[in-house]
């Protein structure tokens, strides 16, 4: 075993309980961490859903942790937002108490985005020059490093493209912020999930097909969110408000799922075909989750059946949170109540990624 604190020999088990030691603060710190990325996607969801995301027209990564502080400096960046798209065509009678509202939403989230890139990166400095990362963990967390600091740009380059020729950011472009988000989340859970003690785990057969469907539910719960993102951008869950029947049907025509061309621009632009395409991919995910259950509890004990339960009841409550968003946009529902159903939609979406991710991990390790 590395020899952490570079004790004289012999010292065993002291170096063994520093590392337990160790290990077990690494662990909290990237569950801290996780907790901090899922609060900053629901606050993401809600500057998205009060239209604050394009009330910041500068990317400042040092100097913009500053709000503006004078009413001169409130009324040039209110001036600022007025000159874009968005002001112009859906708000013009905005006031300055207006738009004020809006710019605390964006500007709490880009300052929590830099409270989360400080709370990673300087327990990571700390930790590695103690030289108390546990083996194989470095690479591994540079990664996210890395990721975390391509968030950063892939926001901005976000943000941009609604300051021009748009009212609204790029659907594409928010799908991938949201998706980079979900990968640092599971990340951070999927790294801390293997520090600490390991207690044995039984699987008495089919290890390799239940392995299969825990990386499968992986897969499809991040693909789910991409096309989550992209049916937030499209709006497109306003439209075609009716379950399980789109229009009378339950698979629309291909000459409305494939309306515009070339053909492949639907699945980005056609808010039918995106809405479609995240609802039968929901299905998807139930049914994998389903035969894993079911797979579970034939074949493992312990923490294995309890986290197939677990992601099982997570699906299934983020089906109908789905569905209730859906159909309930109509009043009394299509205020502050719908609000807040699409953003326990987005949270229990990153609900299950933790779950799926912890799930899988257990398996992976078994």
């Amino acid at each position: 075993m590395e020899d952490w604190l570079q004790f004289p020999e012999p010292a065993p088990a002291i170096r063994h309980y520093v590392t337990a030691q160790s290990a077990g603060a690494v662990r909290n710190w990237l569950f801290l961490v996780a907790g901090l990325v899922f609060l900053m996607v629901i606050v993401g969801g809600a500057t998205r859903l009060t239209e604050s995301g394009l009330s910041i027209v500068e990317w400042k990564p040092i100097t913009g942790v500053i709000p503006p502080l004078s009413d001169k400096d409130w009324a040039q960046a209110f001036e600022d937002y007025q000159q874009i798209p968005q002001y112009k065509e859906l708000f013009p009678q905005m006031d300055l108490s207006g738009f004020k509202y809006i710019y605390a939403w964006e500007w709490g989230h880009r300052l929590l985005a830099r409270l989360i890139g400080l709370v990673f990166f300087i327990p990571l400095v700390l930790f590695w020059l103690k030289n108390l990362l546990p083996p194989g963990v470095k690479p591994k967390l540079l990664l996210i490093l890395a990721l975390g600091a391509l968030q950063g740009g892939v926001g901005w380059w976000m943000v941009s493209s609604g300051l021009v020729h748009r009212t609204e950011v790029a659907q594409e472009r928010l799908a991938i912020h949201l998706i980079i988000a979900a990968l640092i989340f599971a990340s951070c859970i999927w790294v801390a999930g293997g520090l600490g003690s390991v207690q044995p785990i039984i699987i008495h057969e089919h290890k390799s097909r239940l392995r299969l469907e825990s990386i499968l539910l992986m897969v499809f719960t991040c693909l789910q969110i991409f096309l989550g993102g992209l049916v937030a951008g499209l709006r497109a869950g306003l439209v075609n408000n009716s379950w399980p029947l789109i229009d009378g049907v339950f698979i629309p025509s291909s000459a409305t799922l494939w309306a515009l061309d070339p053909w492949w621009i639907n699945l980005l632009n056609n808010p039918l075909t995106v809405q479609f395409i995240h609802r039968m991919t929901a299905y998807v995910l139930f049914l994998i989750a389903l035969t894993h259950l079911i797979d579970s509890f034939l074949n493992t004990e312990g923490k294995l059946k309890r986290g197939a339960i677990i992601v099982f009841l997570h699906i299934i409550v983020q089906i109908i949170l789905g569905i209730a968003t859906l159909i309930l946009v109509e009043p009394p529902f299509n205020g502050a109540p719908h609000i807040l159903l699409a953003l326990g939609h987005q949270a229990v979406a990153m609900a299950v990624l933790a779950v799926v991710t912890l799930q899988t991990r257990r398996l992976l390790s078994s």
